[in-house]
């Protein structure tokens, strides 16, 4: 089967935001994931605005140069590179995802500091010895790990927690983690519903429980707020208010490495 004949993640989450980088086949699934939860464009869009103010908080306030995004998904301004580049010039972003369409826009990202790795989240050795990622960050260095909206499409077979884990034991001490999730703590039916949705066209969802999510950021230390729902950390002007937890059903955090 072609790559364009299934949904892929990274598509449906650009139609949810409103984006133009999509095929037929990712309309029918995020529209069929909207009736199954017509809430289901809000996580995308506070999801987006966590990844924003996480990498405005670890350039700013921890001095963070370094920026690793797996999972970048299609390119939606503005990018973490943008976002770092902002408070430091010099900041140095890779991207990692696996989409055609991806890496298709990954020469619009390509410029100062910036490179891409065409690989899956799930082949741990491949990403990190990538000379895309090795010739632009310095693993000897504290590298922001961004894994955001990306790993509640691993399942448990595929063993999330140890992929996590082998990718902070690659970073420094003085390094973080960020994560977010979907969860189905506040609407179980209605993320079960879209789950059901996304597998009939074989994309696999692991929508898991703030415990659950809490267990990635085992023997690290979380940055206040602490685990929450992301429109809740750290809110700025653009976080929409209106929006309840229930909506966006999406923890998020960030923790040190140490």
């Amino acid at each position: 089967m072609s790559p364009f004949e299934r949904p892929h993640p990274a598509r449906v989450y650009d139609y949810l935001l409103g984006g133009r980088e999509h095929f037929p086949v990712d309309r029918a699934a995020a529209e069929a994931g909207l009736l199954a939860n017509p809430s289901s464009r809000v996580p995308p869009r506070e999801n987006r605005g966590f990844l924003r103010r996480v990498v405005q908080h670890l350039a700013a306030e921890h001095g963070v140069r370094q920026f690793l995004d797996i999972g970048t998904g299609i390119p939606t301004s503005p990018n973490v590179h943008e976002v770092a580049q902002q408070i430091a010039p010099d900041a140095r972003t890779v991207y990692v995802d696996n989409d055609p369409i991806v890496l298709a826009h990954a020469g619009a990202l390509l410029r100062g500091h910036t490179a891409y790795v065409d690989a899956d989240l799930r082949d741990v050795d491949r990403l990190l010895a990538a000379p895309g990622l090795r010739d632009t960050i310095d693993l000897g260095r504290p590298v922001a790990l961004m894994l955001v909206a990306i790993l509640h499409f691993v399942e448990d077979e595929d063993k999330p927690y140890d992929i996590v884990r082998r990718l902070v034991d690659a970073l420094p001490a003085g390094s973080f983690l960020a994560l977010s999730h979907l969860t189905g703590d506040f609407d179980a039916a209605a993320w079960e519903r879209v789950a059901a949705v996304y597998a009939r066209d074989g994309v696999a969802m692991r929508v898991r429980s703030r415990a659950e999510i809490a267990g990635f950021f085992d023997g690290l230390e979380l940055l206040e707020p602490g685990l929450t729902v992301v429109s809740r950390w750290r809110p700025d002007a653009e976080v929409d208010r209106r929006a309840t937890d229930a909506q966006v059903s999406v923890y998020g955090g960030v923790a040190r490495v140490r």
